[in-house]
Parts: C-alpha cells; structure tokens; sequence
C-alpha cells in the first residue's frame, strides 16, 4: 500500500468502509514496535482493512516532567523506517515543531499535527511542504468549523493532501466528550474525516501520581462505545491507539486498546460500517404528506 503521497491518499479515500491508523501510542523500543506492527497488520490484512502504521517518537505535551517521551527524533524514525521495510506498511508519526518536520517527511507517509497545535500557521505550512499527507487533530478547544481554517493552510502551502480528525472536546475540567455531530460538520472541510476514538476518552490531567502530580487518566472500556457510532456516522478513517500489555504502557496506557481485543472490535465495526448509509446524506422530504 506503501507509495507516492497522492496515490495513498488517493488509495485511502477510497478505501471501503474505513480505512485505520493504528499502533502504540510512543516507541517504547525496537522490538516492541516491531512486535505490534506484525500483529496489527495480520489482523487488518485478514480482515481487508487498509492499514497505516501509527506510533510517536515524542511525546512532548506530556501532562507530567515525569513521563515517557520515548526515543527522540533520530532514533524514533530510523525505527520507524524498519517498520515500512520489515512489513512493507505506510507510517504516520506526529511532530511538535517546525524544524522536525523535513527530516519526518523523509520517512513517514502521514505527518499528524497534534490537538494542541492545530492552529500553529509555521508548523501546518512546515508539515505541507514535506508534500507528504497531513491529518490535522482537531483542537480539544475548538468547534469544527476551525478545521477549515487549518486544512486552508495547507492547501495555501501547495499540499491538497489533507485528513482532519476529531479527538473530543473539553467539558469542565479533566474530561472530553465526543459530539457526532462534529463528524458531520467535519464534513465542511472536504477531506477525508477521521474519528480518534481513543484520545477522545482521555481524562486529561485526571489521574493523581504517587509522589504529587497528575497524569492523564481514560475511559477504556467506552472506545467500542464511540468506535461504534463513529463507522455507523460514516468516518473514512479510525484512529486507535493499541497495545498487547495497557496497564504496563508507559505512556497513555488508559486509552489504548488491547492488542488481543483488536479483532474482534474491527469485526463488529467493519458489520455496521457495511450496514449504515451514513456517508451518504439523508434525503429529507419536506413536503406535507398526503394520505
């Protein structure tokens, strides 16, 4: 599936019902990435699901000094790299700043721009000049109507190939929720509109640390809850976050999914993508009925 910007991103929008970004929410090491790169690929490949590789070399908005943040740039993507060559998979990984993105765009298929810097102009119109595909997180803080503005800036800097995601939105403190409206009104922006649905049941600074400090905190079990109504509203894409031992994850291990419970979800979603119309738009009929 591997190849030019324009022909996976074109391969992706066609891609029936979904298609998935997916993997460990950082690099924990070499051989972990290698481990769930092989495991999540045999399931999506078995199940027919086009499969992009996700996992971050930086976690540099970490809600604690005191979390993992994983390999660093360098290291992270020549890992990276061994992923594409070992199991031929595309890849996307997230970037921070404006500087990384040259040396990102040389390997991962898919740059994301994180939640938090869905607005920053240097950093989107950085990331569209790799030519590479970007998925723009939509801000916790932000109505979808932004989105537009964002996907704008990159499309300004010469690069068409843009997804926007939503990843839930604040309510009070340490909480998201997600509206499935957003899904629809996402819609606006005329890209391919993929739903996040383990970030969105984050509890952002929710958990206490022992020692002092807060960490992020999650809701779990209610990811089939809003993968369900994500595939029945009619998303081109998920985002999941996966790993084969949660509670031991150093990172995000609240909201990621269980690598053994990975088959059976998509199942149960690729059965109400095939049975939903939701990417079509329902033809309401607005004349007075007649007996």
């Amino acid at each position: 599936m591997e190849g030019p910007p324009v022909a996976l991103f074109d391969s992706l929008k066609a891609a029936k019902p979904f298609f998935l970004l997916a993997g460990p929410n950082v690099i924990e090491s070499e051989e972990h990435v290698l481990k769930m790169a092989k495991h999540i690929k045999g399931i999506t490949t078995k199940l027919g699901i086009p499969l992009v590789f996700k996992s971050s070399f930086d976690k540099a908005n970490r809600t604690s000094s005191k979390s993992f943040r994983g390999p660093g740039l360098e290291e992270g993507l020549k890992i990276l790299e061994k992923v594409k060559a070992t199991y031929d998979l595309p890849v996307v990984t997230d970037v921070h700043e404006s500087h990384q993105c040259e040396a990102v765009g040389r390997v991962a298929d898919i740059i994301q721009i994180p939640a938090f810097l869905c607005r920053q102009t240097d950093l989107l119109v950085a990331a569209a000049k790799t030519g590479k595909i970007i998925n723009i997180k939509k801000g916790q803080f932000c109505a979808p109507s932004v989105m537009a503005n964002s996907a704008e800036k990159i499309r300004l800097a010469g690069n068409p190939n843009v997804m926007v995601c939503e990843r839930g939105t604040m309510f009070g403190y340490n909480d998201l929720i997600v509206d499935p409206r957003n899904l629809e009104w996402l819609r606006e922006v005329n890209c391919p509109v993929v739903a996040d649905v383990t970030h969105a049941l984050q509890q952002p600074a929710g958990r206490k640390l022992d020692g002092g400090g807060v960490a992020s905190g999650g809701l779990r079990e209610l990811i089939p809850c809003i993968a369900r109504t994500s595939v029945a509203v009619g998303v081109d894409g998920i985002f999941m976050e996966v790993h084969d031992d949660p509670l031991n994850a150093p990172c995000d291990g609240p909201t990621q999914w269980p690598l053994r419970n990975l088959e059976e979800l998509l199942e149960e979603l690729l059965a109400i993508a095939r049975a939903t119309k939701g990417k079509e738009p329902f033809k309401i009929d607005l004349t007075p009925f007649q007996e």
